[in-house]
């Protein structure tokens, strides 16, 4: 019985500590890197920051998010952790060299289907 009790508690244990699955890993480490090297202005709660700041910041989101298993596909890291300030609500927004500014979910919506295109 006891045996049991264990074995569900750690099938229990495991299931909640699920990360993100691997494609959608795969897809948003892509989109993270895309971030990076496209030397896009990233605007955050009223401040611009370069590319690489906006990396780091969308990969300490997905870090908090992956643990949570809350990512579970790459629209819904883009949807919940890549569009919008969790502290003041507001759209983070991005501008490429040249172009328009547009929110995050756009831009990362657009990459995403390019990379999807490209597989």
């Amino acid at each position: 019985m006891k045996i049991l009790i264990l074995a569900a508690a750690l099938i229990a244990a495991s299931a909640a500590s699920a990360a993100t699955p691997e494609p959608a890993r795969v897809e948003i480490t892509h989109l993270l890197g895309a971030v990076e090297k496209s030397g896009c202005k990233f605007n955050r709660n009223g401040s611009w920051h370069d590319a690489l700041a906006a990396r780091k910041h969308l990969e300490k989101k997905f870090s908090y998010m992956d643990k949570r298993d809350l990512a579970p596909t790459a629209e819904v890291f883009i949807e919940r952790g890549a569009s919008t300030s969790s502290s003041s609500g507001k759209p983070y927004e991005m501008q490429c060299t040249g172009a328009k500014i547009v929110t995050s979910s756009e831009w990362l919506t657009a990459e995403l289907k390019r990379y999807r295109e490209k597989k």
